[in-house]
């Protein structure tokens, strides 16, 4: 039986456990923290719990495929309820929009807030991104690719995305089809996942605004938190060792420069077949191959372009919020200026749009009774392109985010808070101080983004957000698999 170890518990190096132990592979996974989770990863502090990580959870057949991988089923594992509304829109002139659950409920929403126009039209986007969604998914994002002419492979998905107009801008799409600017807002602000505005994404990402908008959002009971610990539970009950509380500090490789295991921090030795590794990509060439020169600029590992990052201010208060939902996105006044400011110009939104997740609505045991915890994330720009100085930055950041809070109608009695600014996610090994890792532009997409395997370095695969396909749960989930694939592939 070979041995592979996966450095790295978070959900790509989760889903790999789960899919190489299901290939019949023994698995070793070594994690630096004391739980799984990585960037989903949880804050306990005087009686409040948060994810720290992402909020915001879709596709939950993606969840299921490294699960049933392992022998198990989301069922099994994880207790999930969708969230109607999946999100609260709040405007600057004072209206709301919610984003419902299912095409009846979003269309019913659509013509009463915003006319029979737009409610019709949502009628002719809902299956157009359904057509985006089964042409590109299986064919382009949950596949690997040995290089660009692998596009070639697939020319009638390829053709149907081309009839689709999938290489146009999410932007200028959406306000073709819809009249009301605040539905411009709901179904384009997803390009941000992407780390592009929407009016530079390229529409095939409006397959995020599928995933979130017409399949739905969901929260797993005891909070996106849960999600690793099933992974990992499913994954330890079919036969991967975890080891927690170990760093790996070197790869163990052989004359032909293959790799042979991994050494870690305390001086252990360990012999593997195959390795994976879900560090972001600069950290491991920097840290893990310092005599292999990583790939060029264009490929996006040196010299790339990343997302923008976020500061998230995790609070617990005393106080629960009135006509709040679970996930609210309070938008600014400004749209395209403020994607100037943080894209292009590398400064702070003048006229911030917001993410506030209020997570404790709709779990009792995430903060003290008559209590709520609070998640509020603000984009601002990654440390590469940014002109801020977050020492002197971070606390006028906090009193303007308080005092947002205040405004828009929250709790702020606050008994426990951590402000994360882009220099917290740089000391985590984040490369440009962002979560978010490299941009979905053209050159790095598909199969133009890092490959999870290079050539001078074998067995040793990639698998994480900065590698394929890209960011986001829905796309770190495939990444673990797509590497499992290699590894199996490798090693027959």
């Amino acid at each position: 039986m070979s041995h592979v170890v996966v450095i790295g518990a978070g959900l790509a190096g989760l889903s790999a456990a789960c899919h190489l132990v299901g290939d019949g592979h023994r698995v070793t996974v070594l994690e630096r923290e004391d739980v799984p989770g990585g960037r989903a990863g949880r804050l306990a502090r005087d009686g409040f719990t948060f994810d720290t990580g992402p909020t915001v959870l879709t596709m939950p057949e993606l969840i299921d495929r490294p699960l049933r991988a392992a022998g198990f089923s989301l069922e099994e594992r994880l207790e999930l309820t969708v969230l109607d509304p999946a999100y609260r829109g709040f405007f600057a002139d004072g209206s709301t929009l919610d984003v419902r659950h299912g095409h009846e409920a979003m269309r019913e929403e659509i013509r009463r807030e915003c006319g029979e126009d737009d409610a019709g039209a949502f009628d002719e986007f809902v299956p157009w991104l359904e057509r985006l969604y089964q042409a590109e998914m299986p064919h382009f994002i949950d596949r690997n690719f040995d290089g660009p002419l692998g596009l070639l492979a697939r020319p009638r998905a390829a053709a149907q995305l081309l009839g689709l107009r999938a290489f146009g801008r999410i932007g200028p799409m959406i306000r073709r089809r819809f009249d009301d600017e605040r539905l411009h807002r709901l179904f384009s602000f997803q390009a941000m996942y992407a780390g592009l505005s929407p009016d530079d994404a390229l529409s095939i990402y409006a397959v995020i605004t599928y995933m979130d908008s017409i399949q739905g959002v969901f929260i797993p009971r005891g909070g996106i938190r849960a999600l690793p610990d099933a992974l990992a539970g499913a994954a330890a009950d079919a036969g991967a060792q975890f080891v927690y509380g170990t760093s790996v500090s070197g790869l163990v490789r052989d004359s032909a420069g293959q790799v042979r295991g991994v050494t870690t921090e305390d001086g252990e030795r360990i012999a593997a077949d195959a390795v994976v590794c879900t560090l972001d990509l600069p950290t491991a060439y920097r840290q893990l191959l310092p005599d292999v020169k990583p790939p060029r600029a264009v490929s996006g590992v040196l010299g790339g372009n990343y997302s923008p990052s976020a500061v998230v201010w995790h609070v617990g208060v005393r106080g629960e919020p009135e006509g709040k939902a679970h996930h609210n996105i309070h938008f600014g006044q400004e749209w395209a200026g403020a994607f100037d400011d943080l894209l292009d110009h590398g400064r702070m939104m003048r006229d911030p749009s917001r993410l506030v997740t209020v997570h404790s609505l709709d779990d009792e045991t995430a903060a003290p009774p008559g209590c709520s915890t609070l998640y509020v994330l603000e984009p601002v720009p990654n440390l590469d392109i940014g002109t801020v100085d977050w020492e002197q930055e971070r606390e006028p950041m906090r009193e303007r985010l308080l005092g947002f809070l205040d405004e828009a109608g929250y709790p702020t009695d606050i008994v426990t808070e951590e402000l994360v600014t882009p220099l917290d996610w740089q000391a985590q090994g984040m490369a440009a101080g962002t979560p978010f890792a490299l941009a979905h532009t053209f050159p790095q997409t598909g199969p133009f983004r890092p490959g999870n395997v290079d050539r001078r370095v074998p067995r040793l695969v990639f698998a994480g957000s900065g590698t394929v396909p890209g960011v986001g749960v829905p796309m770190v989930l495939p990444s673990g698999r797509l590497a499992a694939e290699r590894v199996s592939q490798l090693l027959g």
